[in-house]
């Protein structure tokens, strides 16, 4: 990858449900201020506002809680019917703090399921993407298929992590460009052999762009990533590992054994 590189913000102006996704990146101004897209570009996408576009907004009044829901909810302080998308968007729920679950979607623990209120309507709840490797897929496709170029899109979301405070980056999707790069082999500056290391390139590029993105009013929910020289390949997906392979979740599971 190459050291200099620029993280454009692209005003798309507010997206609404069954808005054309591709239409807006290349129909706005900072993108024809950059001559338009290029070879090589990476597109992040914001969740929320791809989710919009993909008509997945679910409004509250439609939403009975069941009596699990109502049991989360008066324990963790959250509105019942929340609670509910929370439950139908997880695969598992492995605990909470007041305000948050913490959930198994898809091998990825993550807060609420993704579910958010911030962008969405009054009412209105947007839960992630359906399936952000098809819909990163999609786009990048279009791209090609209007403009004759090859790119790499990120879907992005913003997260906590553990013992932190603040959002950064994360990459839910991925098409166009390897997520992780391994440089296993490679020598560090002392000339010793590096036998783990696995940069997360999605993950490093969804967190540069959050920083013009922003998560609040700013309506700039795609950035374009120019100058990186990474290969543009036919690959997608987000590499994961199994939970009793994660440093944190292995040893959270090994303490519950040890009680």
């Amino acid at each position: 990858m190459r050291n200099n590189f620029s993280v454009t913000g692209i005003h798309t102006g507010l997206i609404r449900p069954g808005d054309d996704m591709v239409r807006a990146i290349l129909d706005a101004k900072e993108t024809a201020d950059l001559g338009g897209l290029k070879e090589g570009d990476i597109i992040v996408i914001a969740e929320s506002a791809l989710a919009t576009s993909e008509s997945r907004l679910i409004r509250l009044a439609d939403i009975v809680p069941s009596d699990r829901a109502t049991d989360l909810g008066s324990r963790y302080g959250m509105d019942p019917r929340e609670v509910q998308v929370v439950i139908n968007e997880s695969d598992s729920i492995v605990g909470g703090i007041p305000g948050f679950l913490l959930c198994m979607k898809k091998g990825t623990l993550l807060p609420n399921a993704g579910v958010d209120a911030s962008n969405a309507p009054p009412g209105y709840l947007c839960p992630l993407p359906e399936e952000p490797d098809r819909s990163a897929r999609h786009i990048r496709d279009e791209i090609r298929r209007r403009k004759g170029i090859l790119t790499g899109v990120i879907v992005a979301d913003s997260r906590t992590h553990a013992m932190r405070v603040g959002c950064s980056g994360v990459a839910i999707g991925c098409a166009g460009i390897p997520s992780v790069i391994d440089d296993r082999g490679r020598s560090d500056l002392f000339g010793r052999k590096l036998v783990v290391t696995k940069r997360a390139v999605a993950d490093n590029i969804a967190t540069a762009a959050e920083l013009v993105m922003g998560e609040a009013d700013e309506c700039t929910p795609v950035a374009v990533i120019r100058g990186l020289g990474l290969p543009m390949t036919e690959q997608s997906g987000i590499e994961e590992i199994a939970a009793e392979d994660c440093l944190f979740m292995g040893t959270l599971r090994n303490i519950a054994k040890d009680d």
